[in-house]
């Protein structure tokens, strides 16, 4: 840990966060774009962000260096996860060789979260320079060597998490915890829907997006882990409770499949982007404030207030 050293620490991020750190961890934070603009640009012209995470790699890297995945981590107040799941992540995917490079996704608005948004807005910054992205869950660690994070095929998106794995979702649509997708086929099917304030649904819209394209969600084969050891689930439902709460018309609106938002309705700014390093490993947090509009989605403030300061404007 001594010889990583601690460099410049931004603060006002950790605060924001709203945890304390401990000595254990070396981070170091440093702006990566120009301060005090409205947006960060997307990464383009550029080559991938890979590299010096793969330290440990087999001698089958070159095999998978064709491809370079950007792993999407929706995030807000998860910093206890996120500790854990940089490390293991990451030494795991360099058991594979796989080039990637792992990308923070922090709603700092005032909003209710939005898993969704986050990777649309994650995929919008990456797409230009990572050919796949895996939209994953900060809390699922695999644990099984035999899940293989591959360029998706050009059937469909490669669901890692699959229900007779994932250690608590087993329906045959699920996609969440760990979804792995060729950018053009994202891109295909106009992401995900921006309508998913609060917690869930969001996945189970995005499998029919999947089928509606003419594509079909594959999954690994021939694992010898079953649901109880393939994936550490690392949440505390105790600690943090899910924002399970349902508001105005929200229950009716999001079990439709939507039409209307996507990539295309995105709205959104990236105030700040840091590179981070966690126990000498090097990610990059995209600090996303999403827009909500009061009158599609009142739901993204169950409170109601911006629904009453937008009826008196």
């Amino acid at each position: 840990m001594a010889k990583t050293g601690i460099a410049t620490i931004n603060w006002l991020f950790i605060c924001g966060l709203a945890f304390c750190l401990g000595g254990a961890v070396v981070l170091s934070l440093l702006p990566m774009g120009p301060m005090g603009t409205d947006c960060i640009c997307p990464l383009s012209g550029a080559k991938p962000i890979v590299g010096d995470n793969l330290k440990e790699t087999p001698a089958n890297q070159h095999l998978q260096a064709a491809h370079n995945m950007a792993v999407l981590v929706p995030f807000r107040d998860r910093f206890e996860e996120l500790l854990q799941f940089v490390p293991h992540l990451t030494k795991f995917l360099a058991r594979q060789g796989v080039a990637h490079h792992i990308f923070v996704l922090n709603q700092i608005d005032r909003y209710r979260f939005n898993r969704a948004s986050l990777i649309n807005v994650g995929f919008r910054f990456t797409s230009a320079v990572y050919d796949y992205i895996a939209m994953h869950d900060v809390d699922l660690l695999p644990l099984n060597d035999e899940l293989r994070y591959e360029y998706p095929s050009d059937a469909g998106p490669l669901h890692i998490a699959a229900p007779e794995l994932h250690p608590k979702y087993h329906y045959e649509n699920f996609v969440g915890g760990i979804l792995l997708v060729r950018t053009d086929h994202f891109e295909a099917m106009n992401g995900m829907s921006n309508r998913y304030w609060g917690w869930g649904l969001e996945d189970d819209e995005f499998y029919v997006r999947i089928r509606d394209q003419g594509l079909r969600v594959t999954r690994p084969k021939n694992i010898t882990t079953s649901k109880n050891d393939t994936f550490s689930h690392i949440h505390n439902r105790y600690h943090r409770k899910r924002d399970t709460q349902k508001c105005f018309n929200q229950k009716e609106v999001t079990r439709k499949r939507d039409r209307k938002t996507g990539l295309k309705t995105l709205k959104y700014r990236i105030p700040s982007v840091h590179a981070m390093s966690i126990d000498g490993i090097n990610i990059t947090i995209l600090n996303i404030i999403l827009e909500c509009d009061i009158n599609e989605t009142p739901w993204c403030d169950c409170s109601g207030h911006q629904a009453s300061a937008a009826s008196n404007n």
